[in-house]
């Protein structure tokens, strides 16, 4: 049998790979998970009952881009958010999940050829959310992989790639604040960003998952800076979810919003093979989207996290909280050797950096970190923080 040659570079997955590295080994104290971003904070008791009021809707096959109530909802938000007015009808569709969107809209809006019969590239920054490359990789794209490094800012500098390579950019993918260093594009690189686009003509894809979990200032969105300057709002689509925002990860509730020409083929490709969310659970992101109290009450405790991780790593240099998110990424001599050392002296679980890059002309600018979730209720997160500082850096 054979089988399609684009997915064969991929690496395995990072989870799995984490598990062969450290199962075959006893925990070294309590066990506590740092591998994975699943938030652990509470999520309103309410949205339980709006589930439970709206059962019946799971008898009924849900509206695919999201009912007009919720597409409302998201509208509303991104107007008290970001300021900018969005019609709800044209440039938003709700997903399930931004995975889902994020390697959807690559096929949407992705071609395998440019005009001048060249293969496409699509713009990753390294190390990244690996649903990119699998997107570039499933519309026979070329991954650029570009260093995000702490010596620009944790942002991928994709200005300082050639006009030969830039011509062929069908999307540039950008996480602010970004996975897993917890970087934020400041408005100058979104700007710059967005320039880069018009002039070589490709779109950008914004993942801002992590946009409501910040230390003091307000992270800025694609879709504001594109407002403000006037660009064009093909060029610009941005993905929100609830999973961090409320703390609902198995929800799966999530949106895009950009261009009305972009949301139109996307909603196309997503009528044939989408997996909408059911009604209850959009009734309840309905909502979760209209609410920032809860918000607010989940920042203060990631904002507590920071402390502690500051308060935990002080004198080390590179280490402590980010400007925003919840992660960790923590400098080391080698990813692999100290998650194995934590796993086996402290029985903290931390991923290697290197699992969530790409090695480009021998080098995966993630070797030299480990990524540790802030996830963990206070207690259990500071004594974690603690034995990992002992560990890697005692």
């Amino acid at each position: 049998m054979v089988f399609p040659e684009r997915f064969s570079d991929l690496p395995e997955y990072a989870f799995p790979r984490l598990r062969r590295l450290l199962d075959a080994h006893a925990p070294g104290g309590a066990v506590l998970h740092m591998s994975i971003g699943e938030p652990r904070h509470g999520f309103p008791s309410w949205v339980a009952d709006v589930i439970a009021e709206n059962a019946d809707g799971f008898g009924k096959y849900p509206p695919n881009d999201g009912t007009p109530e919720l597409l409302e909802a998201i509208s509303a938000w991104l107007a008290r958010r970001y300021g900018v007015t969005v019609d709800p009808q044209t440039r938003i569709m709700a997903l399930n999940g931004t995975r889902e969107g994020l390697f959807n809209a690559c096929i949407a809006l992705c071609p395998e050829r440019d005009a001048s019969g060249a293969r496409t590239a699509v713009l990753l920054p390294n190390p990244f959310y690996q649903v990119y490359a699998v997107a570039a990789a499933a519309v026979s794209g070329e991954p650029v992989f570009v260093p995000a490094t702490s010596q620009n800012g944790f942002l991928p500098d994709y200005a300082s790639l050639s006009p030969a390579v830039l011509d062929r950019v069908a999307i540039a993918y950008v996480c602010s604040p970004s996975n897993p260093q917890g970087a934020v594009a400041d408005r100058d690189y979104l700007k710059e960003l967005l320039g880069l686009a018009e002039k070589h003509d490709f779109r950008v894809f914004a993942d801002e998952c992590y946009g409501e979990i910040y230390r003091d200032t307000r992270p800025a969105g694609l879709l504001e800076v594109a407002d403000e300057i006037g660009a064009d709002p093909e060029r610009a689509f941005v993905f929100h979810s609830l999973s961090k925002r409320s703390n609902v990860p198995g929800l799966r509730s999530g949106f895009i919003a950009g261009g009305p020409e972009g949301i139109a083929r996307i909603r196309q490709l997503r009528a044939y093979a989408g997996a909408p969310l059911p009604l209850p659970l959009q009734r309840a992101a309905e909502r979760l989207w209209a609410d920032d109290t809860h918000v607010e009450d989940n920042r203060a405790l990631y904002r507590a996290k920071y402390d502690l991780a500051d308060q935990a790593f002080c004198g080390v240099p590179g280490a402590g909280a980010p400007d925003a998110g919840f992660f960790l990424w923590l400098p080391v001599d080698d990813g692999e050797q100290a998650a194995l050392a934590a796993w086996k002296e402290t029985g903290v679980r931390v991923l290697p950096g290197a699992y969530l890059g790409r090695t480009v002309s021998g080098q995966n600018p993630g070797r030299g970190y480990v990524r540790a979730a802030m996830v963990a209720p206070v207690d259990e997160l500071q004594h974690g923080l603690e034995r990992l500082r002992d560990c890697l850096y005692g």
